[in-house]
């Protein structure tokens, strides 16, 4: 099973600057990542009840633990270095407010940093935290 694993939007603006903020914090290397695009998000996607078409969510796996929304979010953050793990103290919010507003991020994500064409390639020296 996966360990740490980050599963997001392969062509979202956003999603790819804020995998590429996780690279930079993590310098003890704990994530990996895979794109909902690559045959493995879609399957872990589809296998979880999610619609690997309509991507409304990042997940997150560790072991047998699967987490999207808010809780996807604010487990990726616990678990960074630094003072990040103090926004995890969102997780005192009820859940279905946190993940409203996520879902309302969501939905307006492409609209406010737009979207590629491609999924990200990672450079040679990220490829072994991808899995793709």
């Amino acid at each position: 099973m996966y360990q740490n694993l980050i599963l997001f939007d392969g062509v979202c603006n956003f999603c790819n600057s804020a995998v590429q903020m996780v690279i930079e914090i993590d310098r003890r290397k704990i994530f990996k990542f895979a794109s909902i695009q690559s045959e493995l998000g879609q399957q872990l996607y589809h296998q979880h009840g999610l619609d690997p078409i309509d991507i409304q969510t990042l997940m997150f796996v560790d072991g047998d633990r699967v987490l999207t929304k808010s809780d996807a979010v604010l487990e990726v953050l616990a678990r960074l270095d630094g003072g990040w793990q103090l926004l995890a103290g969102f997780r005192a919010m009820p859940q279905p407010l946190r993940d409203w507003a996520y879902g309302e991020f969501a939905r307006q994500r492409f609209v406010l940093f737009g979207r590629r064409d491609t999924c990200m390639v990672p450079t040679p020296e990220l490829q072994e935290r991808f899995i793709c």
